[in-house]
């Protein structure tokens, strides 16, 4: 497995981060020995970054993940870790909450689910509209001087906010949506990271399975799966993305790969910067991914799929419209 390193002063990973959220039921029923074996079999493969929530089916990701890395030597892999958002029974969103006293709250929790005394990369998954960033960066600061947070991360902020935040305290890398068809960050956000010497962990690579070539029209998403209503899966519009797809699987065929394969490798050759976030939910998917990162594309490669998939070519957004307010940028 490649190593790449998050911005100037953040951590050395592995090229691809394993996303955890799927484990916990956002895409429908899982199997905690299956969920347990694929972590596993990630860290065997090299995998050492792991992201997740702290919100993840209200905490059960955190303790899946804390049974999966029993015994596991702490230096070995990175926990990538959001907070912030605030759930209630039956997994409703309550809004979020960053103050300060807020952070640390869900920090002591987060420690204690996951049998850890540091998270490596401990970031708000949204911006909270009524702390300022320098508050919660500051909070953050402070775990970071007392050695329970080893490096400040963001997620889904625009790039004013990176830039208030970087002020405050060095930013090791904003997590944030990144695929063939959710392309806004390269418009101000991925300029303003690299002018700042800050690293990216892309997720939604796939586009939540969209791009994988395992979707298919007339596919429903079954109880409790997000993509129920994701307007990018929704009737008119799926039918077109997968139009997308088909002009993907003919490129994939001819260099030999798949579908998901392609997509995520073209992430990674956005730069070096970049570390694609894999939401592998079980061995089979994982295996698939994982040679993604040694797929070299030529300038060519990456000119007939610039052609194939263009920016804005995909419809519908990559959030329902209630989510979508609470993004930094767009599609």
């Amino acid at each position: 497995m490649q190593a790449r390193t998050l911005g100037s002063t953040g951590p050395a990973v592995s090229a691809l981060g394993l996303g955890a959220m799927g484990m916990s039921g956002a895409y429908g029923a899982t199997d905690r020995a299956e969920s347990i074996a694929t972590v596993h079999a990630a860290l065997e493969s090299g995998v050492t970054l792991i992201d997740t929530g702290d919100f993840y089916a209200t905490g059960h990701n955190e303790l899946l993940l804390a049974e999966a890395l029993r015994g596991r030597d702490r230096d070995s892999y990175q926990l990538s870790v959001k907070f912030g958002e605030l759930m209630s029974p039956g997994a409703g969103f309550g809004g979020r909450d960053c103050r300060p006293e807020a952070v640390k709250n869900f920090l002591a929790h987060s420690l204690t689910r996951l049998g850890t005394d540091h998270i490596d990369i401990y970031r708000p998954a949204r911006l909270d509209p009524a702390v300022p960033i320098e508050e919660t960066v500051g909070a953050i600061k402070e775990m970071i001087d007392a050695g329970y947070v080893r490096h400040l991360g963001l997620s889904e902020v625009d790039a004013a906010t990176i830039r208030r935040a970087h002020a405050v305290h060095p930013v090791a890398d904003l997590q944030i949506e990144y695929s063939l068809v959710s392309r806004a960050v390269e418009a101000d956000v991925l300029p303003t990271l690299r002018e700042l010497g800050i690293g990216m962990t892309a997720y939604g690579v796939l586009s939540r399975g969209l791009i994988s070539g395992h979707w298919t029209a007339g596919h429903t998403a079954g109880p409790g799966d997000f993509r129920g209503m994701n307007p990018r899966f929704t009737s008119g519009n799926v039918e077109h993305n997968l139009t997308l797809v088909a002009a993907l699987r003919r490129i994939a065929e001819a260099k030999g790969c798949t579908v998901a394969q392609l997509a995520i490798a073209w992430v990674a050759a956005q730069g070096e910067d970049i570390v694609p976030l894999v939401g592998a939910r079980t061995r089979e998917r994982l295996a698939e991914a994982l040679p993604a990162i040694e797929l070299h594309l030529s300038a060519d490669d990456l000119a007939e799929i610039e052609k194939a998939v263009p920016p804005g070519a995909a419809r519908g957004d990559r959030y329902p419209s209630a989510f979508m307010a609470d993004l930094g940028v767009g599609n």
